[in-house]
């Protein structure tokens, strides 16, 4: 994790999947508690991500959401961008295609 500016920029890396998934919750819970405004995760290093991936992201949001932040993602990779276009997800998690795009877009 890193602050730059007024986001918090997590990379996420590694498998999201149902085996994964209890320690991306968990992680995501932190970061959300941490109180910043502006959160980024940045996923160019996740190499596969399934239902229960998809499913933490989301929870992800709806938390962030319900403490007043905003979550984006970005260097979403082109896989798990197919699934989040696939099933909708991605009108309700905001991709960017940088960090840096995603860091603009708060007014970071």
């Amino acid at each position: 994790m890193t602050t730059s500016g007024r986001c918090l920029v997590a990379r996420v890396s590694g498998e999201m999947d149902y085996l994964t998934d209890p320690v991306f919750r968990a992680g995501f819970k932190e970061l959300i508690a941490q109180g910043k405004r502006f959160i980024v995760l940045d996923l160019a290093g996740v190499s596969f991500c399934d239902s229960a991936g998809l499913n933490a992201l989301l929870g992800a949001r709806r938390q962030a959401d319900a403490v007043g932040a905003v979550l984006v993602l970005a260097c979403v990779p082109d896989a798990l961008r197919r699934i989040l276009e696939m099933t909708g997800a991605d009108h309700v998690l905001r991709v960017f295609d940088t960090v840096t795009e995603a860091e603009a877009f708060m007014g970071g």
